[in-house]
């Protein structure tokens, strides 16, 4: 399984405090943090989704198809998780409800740097 994602950033110290915010709302907190890196997790041993700087040191740029889904409880967390990333300055990608067969629950947005994640649960 997934030990760790990261996104690209070309701010650390912004998008640190973006996801510093929305992750906190999942109970999530820095478990890395230097100068190229920042790791967020909800406690030890488990999967932690970062931002970076490119080791390469070009830009970081938004893949194409690349998606990072963030596990919710409830549908009712999706939107809260949803309104926060938003209310932070996320960009709209396709509001909460149900997808597919109904089957997923799920609300996309873009970070400040443009990568794709949403918020998903399992519909009840």
């Amino acid at each position: 399984m997934i030990a760790y994602a990261t996104l690209g950033t070309n701010d650390l110290e912004r998008s640190g405090k973006f996801y510093d915010a929305l992750l906190g709302e999942i109970g999530a907190s820095r478990g890395m943090d230097n100068a190229r890196v920042i790791l967020w997790a909800t406690g030890a041993g488990q999967p932690m989704l970062g931002v970076i700087k490119p080791i390469d040191e070009k830009p970081a740029t938004v893949g194409n198809g690349s998606m990072i889904s963030l596990g919710a409880e409830n549908p009712a967390a999706v939107d809260r998780l949803y309104a926060k990333a938003i209310a932070l300055g996320a960009t709209d990608e396709g509001k909460p409800g149900p997808r597919g067969d109904g089957a997923f629950y799920v609300g996309y947005f873009r970070d400040l740097d443009g990568n794709k994640l949403n918020f998903f649960c399992m519909n009840a």
